[in-house]
């Protein structure tokens, strides 16, 4: 199957989305790569990078339903350069 590495760039400006979040990223668990989170107090956001390698439209979906998250948003990054998992 035809994978793409991306990053999903992710802002929580609602923390009592965080729980809900998380749980929508566990049910991707297995084509995470890595996860590093921020939480920048000044702003009282937290800023989450996502990196994955996946077939395009399940990144597609782990986007659409983050960004479907009341008080999180999230942009995608593709890589041009696909691979079989």
């Amino acid at each position: 199957m035809e994978t793409r590495a991306a990053v999903i760039g992710i802002i929580v400006e609602d923390m009592t989305s965080v729980g809900q979040l998380n749980n929508v990223l566990h049910d991707y668990a297995d084509y995470i790569i890595g996860r590093m989170g921020i939480p920048y107090r000044e702003k009282n956001i937290s800023i989450i990078s996502i990196a994955i390698d996946a077939p395009q439209d399940v990144i597609n979906a782990l986007s659409g339903k983050i960004g479907r998250i009341k008080g999180v948003s999230a942009k995608t990054a593709y890589s041009n350069i696909g691979g079989s998992k």
